[in-house]
């Protein structure tokens, strides 16, 4: 029995871009959490630590699932999440740095509550 060679899809354009930021978000939020565990106050702690597990779990979904996202529906919720992730985890961050206000982190989360709907409606087929 002759093995079946999976196909990869052609990755759409501006995915690739999707996933290269999402492998930067991804690799910020390790940083995030390494500055948290050694040198944040106690204070921005909780803050540094939020946006960091944000900011990894978008990211490495992003890195990962990107580049075979072929659907309408799909690539604008791929863009919706990289968006809100820096929106929601960057307010966060810059709170924690320089007590700059979280005004944006709550469009960042609508943004990617959006994202992830975006992607079941894809996935459902519609």
């Amino acid at each position: 029995m002759r093995a079946r060679r999976m196909r990869h899809p052609t990755p759409r354009p501006g995915m690739s871009f999707v996933a290269a930021g999402g492998a930067l978000l991804a690799a910020a939020a390790v940083a995030l959490a390494a500055y948290a565990a050694h040198a944040a106050s106690p204070a921005a702690q909780m803050r540094l630590y939020t946006a960091a597990a944000f900011a990894f779990g978008h990211g490495a979904m992003l890195a990962a699932v990107a580049p075979a996202t072929a659907g309408r529906c799909a690539r604008t919720g791929m863009f919706a999440m990289l968006v809100g992730s820096l929106l929601f985890a960057g307010s966060l961050a810059l709170a924690a740095f320089v007590q700059a206000p979280t005004t944006l982190a709550p469009t960042g989360g609508v943004m990617l509550i959006g994202a992830w709907l975006l992607l079941a409606i894809d996935r459902l087929g519609y």
